[in-house]
């Protein structure tokens, strides 16, 4: 067995967050032979996004994903699920930011990885944790150095080897170089005395303080006046507060593919037609798993449970008979009695199952099996060698002990082997899994059971069912190609309109549709008020077992919204800037000679609150709710401190300090330093990271392909 092959075995978890599959390579040929102006359209069609003014093409972007998908085949996965395929593009999303960001700082502050460096951590003394659990001995867990030799060997005439490698060797050099960086950034990080000073009073001091608040909700909307001109220079002081994501939304209607009388006819037809081969054959599971929608189960089921409907017909106990076609969940079916017998209710027994592997073809695991089955019928502890050698980890800790089962929870093969057989018997079974010893250890007692065989055939549209539909919804599309038309036809028709609101561009799913990606990508691709069309400017949809028109309905741009559409919002912030101006005024000039807060309570008609053990991190007050504002105020100020109007969330506040609460458990300044230092340090690979990628201005395009 090649090197590469036992790599296989142990690769598929460790890379699973770094290898990537694609979808279709999308090959420009012609496309770009149209002049420069054609050459730059479809560039900008073909762009997958933008990082720090850097066009990143789809096919760049697919070629990683296309390279990538060749490794995760060399791994031995070959089926790769669309939560796998999603999971990998995203993967090499983040690395593609991570290059174009963090490769720029590399270059600017000459870091790199030498050839020394990656010899040491491929070959030195302490290996990259990669490497040593790819070349670990399956035995020790410790590095196997030949086998790691002979795979470097293997790559100057294996091409798969070699790919293999490169891909691995990169990986381990961007982790290095990524860690490098971090650690320069982490360790550029000082804490000053100040810094370590303000937390140990933070953390060891709480304040009690009295104040009073009045509330912006007190004032009468009436009172005040907002002009336009308000409006505009609060939204363009405060944009950044009113950024928003690009999204859509859309009306459409489903043209919903069910069965016609004639299909439902045909389905009743073809599986009478069946009867009589079904009742004369001599195999009847081959013929069942030849002609039946899904695949017959030998298992035989106590009476009660054998389906209500065919339970009188197997209760005659006639095998040379059919019964049906009979109706169940949209399901034509006919049943035939294969077999009866006594069986047990339930059995007890227990296993060692050696299967293949990397280590151990199919041929090896079965001599290991009948070696075990020897060794136990000259007299060897089952439960011991069950412990040792069982590949079923779950069982082997129990002595191979799988408790009691009823008929059915196991695989066919070893269900029959422990329900045909007789208390006592050992003998080897063969599944999917591998090769089983097993010892029937007990039996319940026996029962009436029955092997009933059934042929479906569920009731499905036919072809000329689902080109009629299509019809009517392309019929449908093209005669009201306007939004107006559309709502009239939706009116008219008896249309039952759906909407989708809100609608992100790399949005997966939608409430009531199946896998409806393709039809929010279009989504993205059109105007305002216009019908969606695909591609290949057609605008009906098939989605699941629908036909989807759909018009867009309302695009909102990436970027920063309208102020007509914020306008409620701004006019609300406004209109609580302009009270709390407004009781700020009011509350200096009643206030102006006062001393205490109970006085100014009583000038301000207010009632006086309490808050206690408030602490600079503490999260709200009693009462008043959250208030950052008032909190730190009143966490810095010294015992006896009376403060002005301090504006607030929800209003204006006038706070007394009346004490000031030390724990007396001040912490060593040095002590101090060192946790905020390594508090930084964690945060500082991601949050620099971040700042660099917002810096980056990242425009992702990838909706329009995935």
């Amino acid at each position: 067995m090649s090197v590469l092959q036992t790599l296989r075995e142990r690769a598929g978890v460790l890379l699973a967050v770094v290898i990537g599959v694609s979808l279709l390579f999308f090959i420009l040929g012609d496309f770009l032979g149209g002049g420069s102006g054609q050459t730059r359209k479809m560039k900008n069609y073909y762009e997958i996004a933008e990082i720090g003014g850097q066009s990143i093409s789809y096919q760049e972007y697919d070629e990683r994903l296309q390279n990538l998908a060749e490794i995760y085949k060399l791994s031995g996965t070959s089926n790769i699920t669309e939560a796998m395929s999603e999971s990998m593009r995203e993967d090499i999303w983040n690395k593609i930011i991570m290059e174009k960001i963090l490769g720029e700082e590399f270059n600017n502050i000459g870091l790199g990885v030498s050839s020394d460096e990656v010899e040491s951590m491929v070959l030195g003394d302490v290996p990259h944790p990669i490497v040593q659990q790819l070349f670990a001995n399956r035995e020790t867990g410790i590095l196997d150095k030949s086998f790691l030799v002979n795979f470097l060997k293997s790559t100057e005439y294996d091409p798969q080897a070699k790919a293999y490698w490169l891909f691995l060797e990169n990986e381990i050099v961007d982790e290095k170089i990524n860690t490098k960086f971090n650690n320069l950034v982490a360790k550029g990080l000082y804490i000053t005395s100040k810094q370590a000073e303000f937390e140990n009073n933070v953390t060891s001091n709480t304040v009690d303080f009295s104040y009073v608040m009045k509330l912006y909700s007190t004032v009468p909307d009436s009172a005040v006046t907002i002009t336009q001109a308000d409006l505009e220079k609060y939204y363009d002081n405060h944009r950044e507060d009113y950024g928003q994501d690009a999204s859509r939304s859309m009306e459409y209607v489903e043209f919903e593919v069910v069965p016609s009388e004639e299909d439902v006819r045909n389905t009743e037809q073809g599986i009478t037609e069946l009867i009589n081969e079904f009742r004369g054959t001599e195999n009847p599971v081959q013929f069942i798993n030849l002609s039946s929608d899904t695949r017959h189960e030998e298992v035989f089921w106590p009476i009660e449970d054998i389906p209500e409907m065919v339970r009188d017909f197997v209760l005659e106990e006639n095998t040379e008979e059919v019964y049906g076609p009979y109706l169940e969940n949209e399901t034509y079916k006919i049943a035939r009695l294969i077999a009866v017998e006594n069986r047990p209710d339930s059995v007890q027994a227990r296993h060692i199952l050696i299967s293949p592997n990397a280590y151990r073809d199919d041929e090896t695991a079965k001599s290991e099996a009948d070696s075990l089955l020897q060794l136990i019928r000259s007299g060897e502890d089952f439960e011991t060698l069950a412990m040792e050698f069982s590949d079923d980890q779950g069982s082997a800790q129990l002595g191979g002990d799988l408790g009691w089962f009823e008929e059915g929870q196991m695989i066919t093969p070893f269900n029959n082997a422990c329900f045909e057989g007789q208390k006592g018997d050992i003998d080897i079974v063969e599944t999917d899994f591998g090769y089983h010893i097993v010892e029937i250890l007990d039996q319940g007692g026996r029962s009436r059971k029955y092997h009933v065989g059934i042929i479906e055939r569920a009731i499905e549209p036919s072809s000329v069912t689902y080109q009629s539909k299509y019809a009517e919804a392309s019929r449908f599309a093209g005669t009201n190609n306007t939004y107006q038309k559309f709502n009239q036809a939706v009116a008219e028709e008896g249309l039952n309109k759906k909407l989708a609101t809100d609608i992100a561009p790399e949005q997966k799913t939608l409430p009531g549709l199946e896998s409806p990606r393709a039809l929010i990508m279009a989504l993205f691709e059109t105007e305002d008020n216009s019908i969606v069309l695909d591609r290949s400017e057609q605008a009906v949809f098939e989605i699941g077992d629908k036909f989807i028109v759909a018009y867009c309905t309302d695009v909102t741009e990436d970027g920063y919204a309208k102020l007509e559409d914020v306008e409620s919002d701004v006019r609300f912030a406004v209109l609580n800037e302009k009270k709390a101006e407004m009781i700020m005024n009011n509350m200096e000039a009643e206030t102006e000679n006062l001393n205490t807060i109970e006085d100014i309570a009583s000038a301000l008609e207010l009632r006086v609150n309490e808050a206690t053990n408030i602490s600079f991190n503490s999260y709200s007050i009693p009462a008043a709710g959250v208030e950052p504002a008032v909190i730190a105020a009143a966490s810095s100020a010294s015992e006896g401190f009376l403060s002005g109007p301090i504006k607030g969330n929800n209003g204006i506040f006038i706070i007394s300090v009346n004490n000031v609460n030390s724990d007396g458990q001040y912490q060593d300044a040095d002590l101090i330093r060192n946790r905020l230092a390594a508090t930084y340090e964690a945060r500082a690979s991601f949050e620099v990271f971040e700042a660099l990628k917002e810096e980056s201005d990242i425009v992702d395009k990838r909706y329009k392909f995935y």
